[in-house]
């Protein structure tokens, strides 16, 4: 009889575990696993001479820093599909804020992006309610960009009611003039009132949010394994 390998055993290295724990979707478990290969690397600065503790000192907040830069080189939306904004939106408290012992620095890049990647698949739908929250706000606090998104659509409101008054869908040519025609005044009215200003703005905001949450909430187990009888 010939046995299959214990992916689990001792003699295994390193990469080849990681390897088939990101394979077999232990992603929480590896997420560990990097924090405790790093740990040791923190720790054997605090018995050296106060010289060699201050260079490690300045060497942590270094890698730190590099770290937090490199969050804005990932994309985080390399492996977003829709079918992560189709399920339900994961509980606010439970899930998405929970408690301060779901966060922690990322030790490294590979750490970084591993639960950048995998916590906006998570938590796409709280990504998503994110923005719109803070693009409301960011229009609360300016009033003229405000007026020009309600007037936008007030526009293309009054274009579906004249079109379906008059019919313009049996005059193709007056149509696409019409058409054309209000995208012309949507852009001025959006230009002149610094709509795209406020959509900046929340874009900047909701991403940075993002970003930041996802690098330091740590992975945890996407559902919870059911018990058989």
């Amino acid at each position: 009889m010939v046995f299959s390998s214990n992916p689990l055993s001792l003699s295994v290295p390193d990469p080849t575990f990681d390897t088939w724990l990101r394979d077999s979707g232990y992603l929480e478990i590896l997420d560990q696993h990097s924090s405790a290969a790093a740990a040791p690397s923190t720790t054997t600065t605090s018995t050296t001479t106060t010289t060699t503790t201050a260079i490690g000192l300045f060497i942590s907040f270094f890698s730190h820093a590099l770290t937090l830069l490199s969050l804005f080189t990932l994309n985080p939306f390399s492996k977003l599909t829709t079918d992560d904004f189709s399920g339900p939106t994961p509980s606010w408290t439970r899930s998405f804020f929970a408690d301060h012992g779901s966060y922690s620095f990322p030790s490294g890049f590979g750490q970084a992006r591993l639960r950048v990647n995998e916590n906006v698949k998570r938590y796409a739908r709280n990504y998503a309610s994110l923005f719109v929250l803070f693009f409301v706000c960011t229009l609360y606090q300016m009033p003229l960009a405000l007026i020009g998104m309600i007037s936008s659509l007030a526009l293309w409101d009054i274009f579906k009611f004249c079109s379906d008054r008059w019919g313009w869908d049996r005059y193709p040519v007056i149509g696409q003039v019409m058409v054309r025609a209000a995208q012309c005044v949507t852009a001025v009215i959006l230009i002149c009132l610094n709509v795209q200003m406020a959509l900046f703005c929340a874009l900047g905001v909701s991403y940075t949010v993002m970003i930041m949450h996802a690098a330091f909430r740590k992975l945890t187990p996407a559902r919870q394994p059911t018990r058989s009888r």
